[in-house]
């Protein structure tokens, strides 16, 4: 299977998704000194390519548990699978972590990069098993209530016209 890897969103169609899933996070906000970057392709359901933010290492992290829906990234990062979205074909770019002017930004983002690789066939796991538990369970348990309503993006992703 392929590696997983780092892209960017388009950000108008975030900003479209936002109506549907108000937590989804912008690409970057003010003050934010470089656009977040979402992880590669996870899985692949219903024709849907889904993508899973990645989000700075917080205080907070340190003491949160990784669980189904969020994954440690060592110190560097940590991955919400339970705002994963569908994003359309071609509104994604490839991060070319070589062409980054920052050197202490593409050294962030190649560390982030290793450790994403090494639990890859986990977050791919965790992603295919969170999205069919929120179907099940639609919001009758606080994981899924977390979650993305992911046939609703889906829908929305469906009918984007960017």
């Amino acid at each position: 299977m392929e590696n997983i890897k780092l892209y960017e969103i388009n950000p108008k169609y975030i900003s479209y998704l936002t109506k549907f899933a108000p937590h989804l996070f912008h690409n970057k906000q003010a003050g934010q000194n470089n656009e977040r970057k979402y992880i590669g392709v996870v899985l692949y359901i219903n024709g849907y390519e889904y993508f899973a933010p990645l989000s700075s290492f917080k205080p907070k992290h340190q003491k949160m548990k990784e669980g189904i829906d969020f994954l440690k990234i060592k110190q560097y990062a940590v991955i919400n699978l339970n705002n994963m979205f569908p994003v359309p074909k071609g509104l994604c770019t490839y991060v070319d972590i070589n062409a980054q002017r920052n050197p202490k930004y593409k050294a962030l983002l190649l560390a982030e990069y290793r450790a994403i690789k090494a639990i890859q066939e986990k977050i791919r796991k965790n992603a295919k098993t969170l999205y069919r538990l929120k179907l099940k369970e639609g919001d009758s348990t606080p994981l899924s209530k977390r979650c993305n309503d992911f046939q609703l993006l889906e829908k929305a992703c469906a009918e984007y016209k960017g």
